[in-house]
């Protein structure tokens, strides 16, 4: 029977579904979407599909009307056909022969002869998790992860395979590789070659390299990690007036210094995170503050804020975590608009409660968006690199402000700062639980709202990692992967919680003991390393 779990505020998790529910559900929802209600997001999973972001529709009568649909399994002979050329000659070949008990020129055997589909997509934009392989021929993942695994390369995991669209670490078992297919264009429509519900069929490519090539590559010494610069697969910011306005000279970059709006829509099925400004509605208000729309392109700095020279006049604001604020040598207010000759330098100081500062100017940030959207994206790589001292990033026009219209802004000024916080001595975070709490024993559920955790150091813009009483599982299987919202409380098998943020992946494989509300994602988003979070739990099951 299907299964219907309230996720949030605004999202519903259709469970208890088998691979061909999956489509056809996903399909359902996706032909729906758009009428009478919109989703954001339609993210199928391995036995579940989420729908996300639900507009028009009050979502308990929404999950009433999913929970009696009857809909029949997706015949196997459905869908489109892709067929992707092969070389088998991956380092991990005679293993997987080993584990099925076969030789090497038998697995290559029957991964040819096996046709598969697209089940879901996550881990990394474009990456399919192909299912089709029988439940004997099973493969554990490795027990030590590859620090780089080429792109192209196909792998297996449990009875999955998958073909990495891009280099990356990885611990999937390396059997082949593929040629003479793109997995991943952000230019093509649809940027996906494998999309969900997409039938695959492998087909041997002649001609080899060493295998070698595949086998393990020694650490990079960070140059692949999500947040690094140079990992990232757009043009840097340098493209001056690109958008019609005049430009800013990036004097300081800071520790990480990126460009935000609200965020992609739409392509959480092909495992593109969502991303946009951490704390959403501080980036809103410093475009309030200069006369911009919520959506235009800020930038959103990190702890130790940034220096900005402008090209020519200009309406900017800083929001967000309060820090201090100069222009050249002169102090200017934090939650006000400013105005700026050309040239004139602005300087946000670190930030001396809070993590993240916004600054907005008149116009926006008018770099080329990918997917619709002018994000930093630093998990998958997705928009303008993070901004470097000297970079220029182009300026969208702005018509002119006089007197009256700039007097109009300052009345609407916050007053004091973003992120005040409400406790001295921790931030409490409302949740609603689920969806999946029932996989933890009833003493986790009370440490998690009667304990406090300590923000540790390796949070960042996908996730605030907490550190404190581990949470006990009533379960100690494996969750099978599902869509994942913006404020999930996940948690893997330390048992610690790890909140997500902005940047958080589409599906995961931890069960989610709860989802924070949209007003404490903003809170989440401005947690310093070394402070105190506890949980309230709030209303809003169904």
């Amino acid at each position: 029977m299907t299964d219907v779990r309230m996720v949030g505020a605004g999202a519903l998790l259709v469970d208890g579904l088998d691979a061909g529910q999956v489509t056809a559900f996903a399909r359902r929802l996706r032909s729906l979407s758009g009428g009478d209600w919109t989703a954001r997001e339609v993210v199928p999973g391995a036995t579940t599909v989420l729908v996300d972001g639900i507009d028009g529709f009050e979502p308990g009568a929404l999950a009433a009307e999913i929970a009696g649909w009857d809909l029949a399994p997706v015949p196997a002979d459905d869908g489109p056909v892709v067929t992707v050329p092969v070389v088998f000659d991956g380092p991990d070949l005679e293993d997987v022969a080993r584990l099925w008990d076969v030789s090497s020129d038998e697995v290559v055997a029957r991964l040819l002869a096996t046709e598969q589909r697209v089940a879901f997509s996550g881990f990394a934009p474009g990456f399919a998790y192909l299912a089709g392989l029988p439940a004997a021929w099973r493969v554990p993942r490795r027990e030590s992860p590859r620090t780089r695994v080429p792109a192209g390369a196909l792998g297996l995991a449990g009875t999955y395979a998958g073909i990495y669209p891009r280099a990356s670490p990885g611990g999937w078992q390396l059997v082949g590789r593929a040629v003479d297919a793109v997995l991943w264009d952000e230019r093509r429509d649809p940027p996906a070659l494998l999309a969900p519900g997409t039938r695959v069929r492998f087909v041997e490519a002649s001609g080899a390299r060493d295998r070698a090539e595949l086998a393990d590559e020694p650490d990079d010494g960070g140059e692949n990690r999500a947040e690094t610069a140079s990992g990232l697969s757009s043009s840097p910011v340098s493209s001056g007036r690109a958008g019609g306005g005049s430009a800013i000279e990036v004097v300081r970059a800071g520790a990480l210094t990126t460009v935000q709006d609200q965020g992609r829509g739409g392509h959480a099925h092909l495992g593109v995170p969502r991303s946009g400004a951490a704390d959403a509605p501080a980036a809103a208000r410093a475009n309030a503050l200069v006369g911009n729309d919520p959506d235009i392109a800020v930038l959103e700095s990190t702890l130790d804020g940034c220096a900005l020279r402008v090209g020519g006049s200009a309406v900017v604001a800083v929001t967000g975590a309060r820090a201090p604020v100069w222009v050249g040598d002169v102090p200017a207010p934090h939650g006000a608009p400013i105005r700026l000759a050309a040239g004139q330098l602005l300087e946000v100081g670190a930030a001396a409660d809070g993590l993240r500062t916004y600054v907005a100017i008149r116009g926006g940030i008018a770099v080329e968006p990918v997917l619709g959207s002018r994000s930093t994206d630093v998990l998958s790589g997705l928009g303008p690199e993070p901004l470097r001292d000297g970079a220029s990033v182009p300026t969208g026009p702005a018509p002119p402000l006089d007197d009256d219209a700039f007097a109009a802004l300052r009345s609407i000024a916050v007053s004091g700062s973003d992120a005040d916080r409400a406790s001295a001595t921790a931030v409490e975070l409302d949740f609603t639980w689920g969806p999946r709490e029932e996989w933890f024993a009833a003493e986790a559920r009370r440490t998690l709202t009667g304990s406090a955790y300590t923000v540790t150091g390796d949070s960042n813009r996908v996730g605030v990692r907490l550190a404190g009483e581990p949470l006990a599982r009533a379960r100690e299987d494996e969750l099978p992967s599902e869509g994942m919202v913006l404020g999930a409380i996940q948690v893997p098998p330390s048992g610690m919680p790890v909140i997500f943020l902005a940047d958080h992946p589409t599906t995961g494989g931890y069960p989610a003991i709860g989802v924070l509300t949209q007003e404490s994602v903003a809170r989440a988003a401005q947690l310093r390393p070394g402070e105190a979070v506890t949980f309230a739990p709030r209303p809003g099951r169904l």
